[in-house]
């Protein structure tokens, strides 16, 4: 039966559902999610399919998932996913803690991960609110350590609809608990390919081709016994390869801690694929897509990265903004009026940046740098700026807000520098070079955000004007483009 704190569950409801004003019946939504959603459900909530599967719109999904996080009614975690199994490989609940490294005992590889490419923002209700068998990993059956906790099922092959999760079921061949000291043992029939174990909470894993002679093996009808070592740490096999035929596997933990194995009968078509496919996943929240979240910066300002690690980004849109004649401004009003409507400028740009996913990642002087996970949602975003300044200079008056912008999308670095959450690299320093060639109400764009999916539909109908301008760090001259019109 679901255990739920009635009183602690009232408690947050309340209080995230004062946090802002949410469109009708989301917060009953959201309520009935967590009140009686399937265990998988709630223990790896995925906004983007909440927002799917209940018609809610995804930012203020995201929006709803980060303020339940503020308020203690679910946990973030900052999973790693493997690319070619949807094994979930790490776990962290900080992102000071988060390591792009990974390593895979199932697929037999390691490598890098950006922060936007399998790298899940997840969340999972509360321990305190609702009580579910898989906050308790060390009672779990193993079916549920494999089958619930540790593989994202919406991993599919490439093109298809085939999940992986239901093409690797038919290749185990059994799973079990390790507990230290003891010996276990495993019956199995072994076919061609390859024999391979891992244990899906450490990645340790070992491998061992299946070869058809019959001198690798016993006589005819008796059981080839494969004795396989378990350190903690490694797993060791004394033999280099196995019959195909029946099989009597055993493992000894010789370690200090219960450790678990996943056996598996690699069929020959995959042992010689020369490269894993990469599974196409259903739509989740990335990393890289938090970090460009207005509201993840402002609820959770104590999350950095390592100044002197790093993580890296696939791709960032990055908006540079600046105010055309400010220093005329100051002088015309004086420090206190001109800070004013500086101030006021700053709250627009911030209000347009949420409303197109973004976020302001810091004001340099009169200037703003902000970040976007889609390359659309930063022009869009620049589009509905310009509009907002025009309305409000309308309205307003003498003197006029006079603003120009510039953006590029590419690889950056997130690190935390000076208390604030930020990017580093190239791609920085092209936008903000690019921004320097607009004029008074203008936008200027490198070619690589010009022909990123849907921004040249955007454009359409206003006047864009293409050149060659320097850019450093690129080689010769690159073609910018001028987006002006009446705004």
């Amino acid at each position: 039966m679901t255990s739920i704190d009635e009183r602690l569950l009232e408690a947050k409801m309340t209080q995230i559902e004062q946090a802002r004003a949410w469109s009708p019946r989301v917060i009953s939504k959201f309520e009935t999610l967590i009140r009686s959603g399937d265990e998988v459900s709630v223990y790896r909530a995925n906004p983007l399919a909440f927002a799917r599967d209940r018609g809610v719109a995804e930012p203020e999904s995201i929006d709803l998932f980060l303020h339940a996080a503020r308020a203690g009614l679910v946990d973030l975690h900052w999973d790693i996913l493997c690319p070619h199994s949807g094994l979930v490989l790490e776990s962290f609940g900080k992102l000071r803690a988060l390591r792009s490294h990974f390593v895979c005992g199932l697929c037999d590889i390691d490598g890098q991960t950006d922060l936007d490419d399998f790298i899940e923002a997840s969340f999972s209700v509360s321990p305190q609110v609702r009580r579910l068998a898989l906050h308790d990993v060390d009672n779990l059956s193993i079916e549920d350590l494999h089958w619930k906790l540790k593989f994202a099922d919406t991993g599919r092959l490439p093109g298809g609809q085939t999940r992986f999760v239901d093409v690797l079921r038919t290749l185990v061949r059994g799973m079990t608990y390790l507990p230290p000291g003891v010996t276990t043992t495993l019956h199995a029939e072994i076919g061609p390919g390859a024999l391979s174990g891992v244990n899906v909470q450490t990645q340790a894993g070992f491998m061992l081709p299946v070869v058809e002679s019959a001198a690798a093996g016993p006589a005819p009808n008796t059981p080839t016994i494969v004795h396989v070592t378990y350190d903690g740490q490694r797993f060791t096999s004394a033999l280099s390869a196995v019959p195909s035929g029946r099989g009597v596997i055993e493992i000894s933990n010789i370690g200090p801690k219960r450790g678990s194995l996943l056996l598996i009968n690699w069929p020959p078509e995959i042992v010689t694929m020369p490269e894993k496919p990469t599974l196409e996943f259903d739509p989740y929240v990335s990393g890289g897509m938090l970090l460009t979240r207005q509201t993840f910066r402002k609820l959770f300002r104590s999350e950095r990265v390592d100044e002197e690690e790093g993580i890296g980004i696939r791709q960032v849109t990055l908006l540079f903004t600046d105010l055309k004649g400010s220093t005329a401004l100051y002088e015309r009003l004086g420090d206190l009026n001109a800070y004013a409507l500086v101030r006021e400028h700053f709250s627009l740009l911030d209000a347009v940046a949420h409303k197109h996913a973004g976020a302001i990642v810091k004001t340099i002087g009169d200037a703003v740098m902000a970040a976007f996970s889609r390359p659309v949602d930063a022009v869009a975003a620049a589009l509905h700026i310009l509009q907002e300044i025009g309305r409000f200079n309308r309205e307003h008056g003498q003197p006029a807000i006079i603003l120009k912008m510039g953006a590029h999308c590419g690889p950056s670095i997130a690190v935390t520098l000076n208390e604030n959450l930020d990017y580093f690299g190239q791609t920085v320093n092209i936008a903000a070079r690019v921004q320097s060639f607009a004029d008074a109400g203008e936008v200027c764009l490198t070619e690589a955000l010009y022909t990123a999916p849907g921004v040249r539909g955007l454009l359409t109908g206003r006047d864009v004007e293409e050149f060659e301008a320097p850019l450093r760090g690129v080689e010769g001259k690159a073609q910018v483009y001028r987006v002006t019109g009446r705004w």
